[in-house]
């Protein structure tokens, strides 16, 4: 076999290796952005229920349920977007509208609701007269989590489509949902045909059913939402003068040079101009410069320490000038909540995303009390404080276990400090040893000073 030969066998080998190698790891690693570990099984379902056949198309119930426990739509809404797969036309809606009309110059006479190809679709607003609302319409798209108020996790409407199938072989399903909640966020899987869908009476006594139903599943994905976190933890204590802030740049950084605009000071005289400008409806926060940037801080204080029980303090602080936050909630990791006593001025649910493991909470504001959190200003703080039984067999205020493990903000994970900058207790301080050590240096120094003089 030639020299010449080994060169180009093993360079074919290696090439070979590589690609098999990078095959590998595509099909070993799987995205895991969706997936949320205290809420597994959280989704947004689009149910798509045909409930009866007109001469050219269909009358459907659309109705969208909120499975996730913690996170939630709040205002302005949603937005529901599809395609058609053939020429369909929404002749009408109640409920909802659709967000443009479209081309609808082919039709003669009477002009459907919307011609495009692609439509949208916005909840109708509170207030929006009888004779144009169906059940679990017209909320202004706010949907609640399963959690706060399950009667309230749904928002419906009712549409005709014309142009489509009259029968269960020729109608076809909407593809490719999306769904804002304003922004991006959640991805749709394909459209399935399922079950067809019951209905009870109001008394009980009927039960009706769908003609077809079709069903579409959405995730959550905090990394498509968002490119930065939306939220940060301090932490302080009782026993330590430390106050453990934010990290820096914690949601970005304080950048007005290269990004006008990106923060502004409380004492700015330019701060109404800029609130009140051209971008006020703009969903892109404008927060309070800080080093952290984030239009959200909670602040977990360790209070008091009793024989049989200990106290926390949890502030929320909202630094976004453009954002009031409806319905807020917070969701906390921390061993000792299976022993939770009182929760003081805020709503609270075990979440137990383990059956067997009590360490999470979600906590919400009262309503008409504190579930509004107004923007950055004097109003814009909510605050209360928590009381937990000690369990002697775990309880410690040392290496950190005092403070959470994790926190989330409507449903968004919250950038935690490290745990090194946690507040240390005084006897585990790495000052403790110089506090000994210069006393008895003292000492020595005096022991020779005396002997040298004796």
């Amino acid at each position: 076999m030639s020299s010449s030969f080994m060169p180009t066998c093993i360079s074919k080998l290696t090439n070979s290796t590589i690609l098999l190698v990078c095959a590998l790891l595509c099909f070993s690693f799987t995205s895991t952005e969706a997936y949320d570990p205290l809420d597994p099984n959280g989704n947004i379902t689009i149910k798509w229920d045909i409930m009866s056949w007109t001469p050219d198309g269909y009358v459907a119930v659309v109705t969208i349920f909120n499975f996730q426990k913690y996170r939630h739509i709040q205002a302005p809404g949603w937005t529901l977007g599809w395609e058609w797969s053939k020429k369909e036309v929404i002749w009408s809606m109640t409920g909802a509208q659709a967000t443009e009309q479209g081309d609808c110059s082919r039709f003669k006479g009477n002009v459907p609701h919307c011609c495009l190809r692609k439509p949208f679709v916005v909840d109708l607003l509170p207030g929006t007269p009888y004779n144009q609302q169906v059940a679990n319409c017209c909320k202004g798209g706010v949907i609640t989590s399963w959690i706060q108020d399950r009667d309230n996790a749904v928002s419906s409407f009712q549409i005709s489509v014309g142009s489509a199938g009259t029968t269960n072989k020729t109608v076809r399903a909407p593809k490719n949902f999306t769904l804002k909640v304003p922004g991006p966020g959640y991805t749709c899987e394909k459209t399935k045909l399922v079950k067809p869908s019951q209905f009870v009476s109001p008394d009980k006594r009927r039960v009706t059913q769908a003609v077809l139903t079709w069903n579409s599943t959405c995730t959550y994905s905090q990394i498509l939402a968002q490119q930065t976190p939306s939220c940060c933890v301090s932490l302080s204590s009782f026993y330590n003068d430390t106050i453990v802030p934010c990290p820096t740049c914690s949601c970005g950084c304080e950048n007005n040079i290269t990004q006008p605009g990106s923060c502004v000071m409380p004492n700015s005289p330019y701060l109404a101009s800029v609130i009140a400008g051209p971008r006020k409806n703009s969903f892109t926060p404008l927060v309070q410069c800080t080093t952290h940037m984030c239009p959200i801080r909670i602040h977990w204080h360790v209070k008091l320490n009793y024989k049989e029980y200990w106290r926390v303090k949890i502030s929320i602080t909202n630094f976004n000038y453009r954002m009031n936050y409806t319905q807020w909630n917070l969701v906390a990791q921390h061993p000792n909540f299976d022993n939770l006593t009182t929760s003081f001025s805020f709503n609270y649910k075990s979440i137990t995303p383990f059956a067997t493991i009590n360490d999470t909470a979600m906590l919400w504001g009262i309503k008409f009390y504190n579930d509004l959190l107004m923007q950055n200003g004097p109003s814009g703080n909510v605050q209360s404080e928590l009381l937990f039984r000690k369990d002697m067999e775990t309880f410690t205020f040392e290496k950190g276990w005092a403070f959470p493990r994790r926190i989330y903000f409507n449903g968004d994970n919250c950038v935690m400090p490290p745990p090194e900058a946690y507040p240390w207790l005084p006897n585990a301080s790495p000052y403790q040893v110089i506090s000994i050590l210069c006393p008895a240096m003292a000492i020595l120094v005096s022991l020779a000073f005396l002997l040298a003089y004796a």
